[in-house]
Protein backbone atom coordinates (compact mmCIF):
# COMPACT_ATOMS: atom_id res chain seq x y z
CA UNK A 1 0.00 0.00 0.00
CA UNK A 2 1.26 3.22 -0.78
CA UNK A 3 2.03 6.05 2.08
CA UNK A 4 1.90 9.74 -0.34
CA UNK A 5 2.14 13.05 1.40
CA UNK A 6 -0.18 15.76 0.25
CA UNK A 7 1.30 19.06 0.01
CA UNK A 8 -2.01 21.86 -0.49
CA UNK A 9 -0.63 25.08 -2.18
CA UNK A 10 -2.24 28.34 -2.12
CA UNK A 11 -0.59 31.47 -3.22
CA UNK A 12 2.64 29.93 -3.41
CA UNK A 13 2.32 28.60 -0.26
CA UNK A 14 1.98 25.16 1.68
CA UNK A 15 -1.35 25.70 3.56
CA UNK A 16 -3.15 23.28 6.13
CA UNK A 17 -6.26 22.20 4.46
CA UNK A 18 -9.55 21.66 6.68
CA UNK A 19 -13.15 19.82 5.59
CA UNK A 20 -12.11 22.05 1.61
CA UNK A 21 -13.12 24.99 3.63
CA UNK A 22 -10.19 27.26 1.14
CA UNK A 23 -11.50 30.50 1.81
CA UNK A 24 -10.23 29.42 5.97
CA UNK A 25 -6.92 27.36 4.98
CA UNK A 26 -3.81 28.86 7.17
CA UNK A 27 -0.02 28.96 6.17
CA UNK A 28 0.69 25.36 7.25
CA UNK A 29 2.55 25.02 10.72
CA UNK A 30 4.26 21.16 10.98
CA UNK A 31 6.21 19.25 13.19
CA UNK A 32 8.40 18.08 10.45
CA UNK A 33 9.36 21.39 7.89
CA UNK A 34 9.41 24.89 9.48
CA UNK A 35 9.14 25.93 5.98
CA UNK A 36 5.75 26.83 3.93
CA UNK A 37 7.84 26.78 1.24
CA UNK A 38 6.37 24.10 -1.38
CA UNK A 39 10.18 22.75 -2.67
CA UNK A 40 11.34 22.39 0.99
CA UNK A 41 8.34 20.63 2.06
CA UNK A 42 8.69 18.45 -0.31
CA UNK A 43 12.41 17.97 0.05
CA UNK A 44 11.14 16.89 4.02
CA UNK A 45 8.99 14.47 2.88
CA UNK A 46 11.64 12.85 0.54
CA UNK A 47 14.28 12.99 3.40
CA UNK A 48 11.62 10.82 5.80
CA UNK A 49 11.60 8.30 2.68
CA UNK A 50 8.42 8.97 0.62
CA UNK A 51 8.59 8.27 -2.57
CA UNK A 52 5.90 10.59 -4.46
CA UNK A 53 3.72 13.08 -3.40
CA UNK A 54 0.36 14.28 -4.20
CA UNK A 55 0.18 18.39 -4.90
CA UNK A 56 -3.12 19.93 -5.09
CA UNK A 57 -3.12 23.33 -6.94
CA UNK A 58 -5.78 25.07 -4.94
CA UNK A 59 -5.26 28.27 -7.44
CA UNK A 60 -6.26 26.13 -10.31
CA UNK A 61 -9.04 24.70 -8.10
CA UNK A 62 -9.97 28.09 -7.18
CA UNK A 63 -9.94 29.32 -10.92
CA UNK A 64 -7.03 31.21 -11.26
CA UNK A 65 -3.21 29.62 -13.01
CA UNK A 66 -1.64 26.64 -12.79
CA UNK A 67 1.80 26.59 -11.37
CA UNK A 68 3.90 24.92 -13.56
CA UNK A 69 6.99 26.37 -12.89
CA UNK A 70 6.20 24.70 -9.53
CA UNK A 71 5.76 21.63 -10.79
CA UNK A 72 9.00 21.02 -13.12
CA UNK A 73 11.00 22.48 -10.00
CA UNK A 74 10.12 20.04 -7.73
CA UNK A 75 10.49 17.35 -10.55
CA UNK A 76 14.02 18.98 -11.51
CA UNK A 77 14.90 19.51 -7.25
CA UNK A 78 14.02 15.81 -6.03
CA UNK A 79 13.55 12.39 -6.61
CA UNK A 80 10.02 12.55 -6.33
CA UNK A 81 7.57 11.25 -7.98
CA UNK A 82 4.47 13.54 -8.44
CA UNK A 83 0.52 13.68 -8.87
CA UNK A 84 -1.13 16.85 -9.24
CA UNK A 85 -4.36 18.29 -9.05
CA UNK A 86 -4.81 21.40 -11.21
CA UNK A 87 -8.47 21.65 -12.19
CA UNK A 88 -7.70 19.77 -15.34
CA UNK A 89 -11.04 19.23 -17.36
CA UNK A 90 -10.16 18.25 -20.54
CA UNK A 91 -7.26 16.72 -22.66
CA UNK A 92 -6.06 19.66 -23.26
CA UNK A 93 -5.57 20.83 -19.90
CA UNK A 94 -4.26 17.58 -18.69
CA UNK A 95 -1.77 17.31 -21.31
CA UNK A 96 -0.08 20.72 -20.36
CA UNK A 97 -0.11 19.82 -17.08
CA UNK A 98 1.81 15.94 -17.55
CA UNK A 99 4.00 17.97 -19.91
CA UNK A 100 5.56 20.02 -17.25
CA UNK A 101 7.09 17.07 -16.07
CA UNK A 102 4.69 15.43 -13.88
CA UNK A 103 3.97 11.52 -13.63
CA UNK A 104 0.40 11.90 -12.59
CA UNK A 105 -2.51 14.32 -13.51
CA UNK A 106 -5.38 13.72 -11.03
CA UNK A 107 -9.05 14.81 -12.49
CA UNK A 108 -10.82 15.90 -9.71
CA UNK A 109 -15.02 15.83 -10.32
CA UNK A 110 -15.09 19.01 -8.35
CA UNK A 111 -13.40 20.40 -11.54
CA UNK A 112 -14.68 18.16 -14.43
CA UNK A 113 -17.06 19.18 -16.72
CA UNK A 114 -18.51 16.34 -18.39
CA UNK A 115 -17.43 12.70 -18.86
CA UNK A 116 -16.87 12.83 -22.56
CA UNK A 117 -14.03 14.88 -21.81
CA UNK A 118 -12.89 12.44 -19.14
CA UNK A 119 -12.80 9.66 -21.10
CA UNK A 120 -10.97 11.43 -24.05
CA UNK A 121 -8.08 12.56 -21.57
CA UNK A 122 -7.69 8.67 -20.83
CA UNK A 123 -7.93 7.49 -24.48
CA UNK A 124 -5.24 9.87 -24.99
CA UNK A 125 -2.67 10.10 -22.15
CA UNK A 126 -3.26 6.42 -21.23
CA UNK A 127 -4.84 5.63 -18.24
CA UNK A 128 -1.04 4.76 -16.41
CA UNK A 129 -0.81 8.59 -16.28
CA UNK A 130 -4.51 9.60 -15.37
CA UNK A 131 -5.88 9.06 -12.11
CA UNK A 132 -9.71 10.57 -11.09
CA UNK A 133 -10.29 11.82 -7.40
CA UNK A 134 -14.01 10.76 -6.71
CA UNK A 135 -14.50 14.33 -4.60
CA UNK A 136 -16.85 13.64 -1.70
CA UNK A 137 -18.81 16.04 0.60
CA UNK A 138 -22.23 15.45 2.83
CA UNK A 139 -21.85 11.79 1.05
CA UNK A 140 -22.47 12.94 -2.63
CA UNK A 141 -20.40 13.43 -5.16
CA UNK A 142 -19.57 16.69 -5.80
CA UNK A 143 -19.14 18.36 -9.81
CA UNK A 144 -19.33 20.73 -12.63
CA UNK A 145 -21.20 18.20 -14.61
CA UNK A 146 -25.17 17.37 -13.37
CA UNK A 147 -24.07 13.85 -14.67
CA UNK A 148 -21.60 13.25 -12.40
CA UNK A 149 -23.57 14.98 -9.65
CA UNK A 150 -26.84 12.31 -10.26
CA UNK A 151 -24.83 9.35 -9.62
CA UNK A 152 -23.45 7.54 -6.42
CA UNK A 153 -19.76 7.05 -6.01
CA UNK A 154 -20.07 3.40 -6.97
CA UNK A 155 -22.42 4.04 -9.88
CA UNK A 156 -19.17 6.57 -11.24
CA UNK A 157 -16.31 3.99 -10.64
CA UNK A 158 -17.99 1.52 -12.37
CA UNK A 159 -18.60 3.80 -15.36
CA UNK A 160 -14.88 5.06 -14.98
CA UNK A 161 -13.44 1.79 -15.26
CA UNK A 162 -15.64 0.71 -17.92
CA UNK A 163 -14.01 3.63 -19.91
CA UNK A 164 -10.67 2.28 -18.70
CA UNK A 165 -9.41 4.01 -15.87
CA UNK A 166 -7.04 2.15 -13.26
CA UNK A 167 -6.63 4.50 -10.49
CA UNK A 168 -9.03 6.26 -8.32
CA UNK A 169 -8.89 8.38 -5.35
CA UNK A 170 -11.87 8.65 -2.84
CA UNK A 171 -11.40 12.17 -1.34
CA UNK A 172 -13.84 13.14 1.94
CA UNK A 173 -13.65 16.56 1.79
CA UNK A 174 -15.36 16.90 4.84
CA UNK A 175 -13.22 14.40 6.59
CA UNK A 176 -9.62 16.28 5.20
CA UNK A 177 -7.88 17.74 8.25
CA UNK A 178 -9.96 16.28 10.95
CA UNK A 179 -8.39 13.23 11.97
CA UNK A 180 -11.79 11.42 12.74
CA UNK A 181 -11.16 8.43 10.56
CA UNK A 182 -11.58 7.24 6.90
CA UNK A 183 -14.72 7.12 4.70
CA UNK A 184 -14.11 3.32 5.37
CA UNK A 185 -17.92 2.26 4.45
CA UNK A 186 -17.37 4.00 1.03
CA UNK A 187 -13.83 2.53 0.75
CA UNK A 188 -15.26 -1.12 1.24
CA UNK A 189 -17.97 -0.48 -1.20
CA UNK A 190 -15.72 0.58 -3.97
CA UNK A 191 -13.01 -2.27 -3.64
CA UNK A 192 -16.01 -4.97 -3.10
CA UNK A 193 -17.71 -3.23 -6.35
CA UNK A 194 -14.90 -2.67 -8.68
CA UNK A 195 -11.22 -3.99 -10.20
CA UNK A 196 -9.97 -0.67 -9.60
CA UNK A 197 -7.25 0.65 -7.32
CA UNK A 198 -8.16 2.59 -5.03
CA UNK A 199 -6.43 5.20 -2.83
CA UNK A 200 -8.57 7.01 0.14
CA UNK A 201 -7.85 10.99 1.53
CA UNK A 202 -9.56 12.57 4.02
CA UNK A 203 -9.50 11.49 7.75
CA UNK A 204 -6.79 9.46 8.45
CA UNK A 205 -6.05 9.15 12.24
CA UNK A 206 -3.51 6.97 13.26
CA UNK A 207 -1.04 3.84 12.41
CA UNK A 208 -3.68 0.93 13.36
CA UNK A 209 -6.27 2.51 10.52
CA UNK A 210 -3.28 2.37 8.28
CA UNK A 211 -3.13 -1.48 8.85
CA UNK A 212 -6.49 -1.80 8.13
CA UNK A 213 -6.86 0.34 5.19
CA UNK A 214 -3.89 -2.18 4.43
CA UNK A 215 -5.19 -5.46 5.25
CA UNK A 216 -8.71 -4.59 3.38
CA UNK A 217 -6.81 -3.66 0.32
CA UNK A 218 -6.51 0.19 -0.42
CA UNK A 219 -4.03 0.83 -2.92
CA UNK A 220 -3.05 4.11 -1.15
CA UNK A 221 -3.65 6.46 1.29
CA UNK A 222 -3.16 10.44 1.25
CA UNK A 223 -1.83 12.11 4.08
CA UNK A 224 -1.21 15.44 5.45
CA UNK A 225 -2.67 16.78 9.00
CA UNK A 226 -1.23 13.18 11.05
CA UNK A 227 2.38 13.66 9.76
CA UNK A 228 2.36 17.39 10.23
CA UNK A 229 1.20 17.06 13.43
CA UNK A 230 3.55 14.55 14.80
CA UNK A 231 0.30 12.12 15.08
CA UNK A 232 1.96 9.40 12.61
CA UNK A 233 5.90 8.69 13.66
CA UNK A 234 7.97 7.96 10.62
CA UNK A 235 9.77 4.76 12.83
CA UNK A 236 6.78 3.39 13.42
CA UNK A 237 5.75 3.19 9.59
CA UNK A 238 9.04 2.25 8.61
CA UNK A 239 8.76 -0.99 11.45
CA UNK A 240 4.90 -1.84 10.38
CA UNK A 241 6.49 -1.80 6.72
CA UNK A 242 4.21 1.15 5.45
CA UNK A 243 6.92 3.26 4.50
Amino acid sequence: MKIIPVIDVLGGLVVHAVKGERQHYKPLKSVICRSTNPIEVAKAFEGFGFREIYLADLDAILGRSRSYALYRQIKAETRLKLMVDAATSDVISASKVLSSGVDWVIVGTETLTSLDALSETVKVLGSEHVVVSLDVKGGQLISRSAEVRGLNPLELAKRLEGMGVKFVILLDLDRVGMECGVNLNLLETLLGGTGLKVMVGGGLSSVKELCILREIGAYGVLLATALHYGKLDIGELKSRRLL
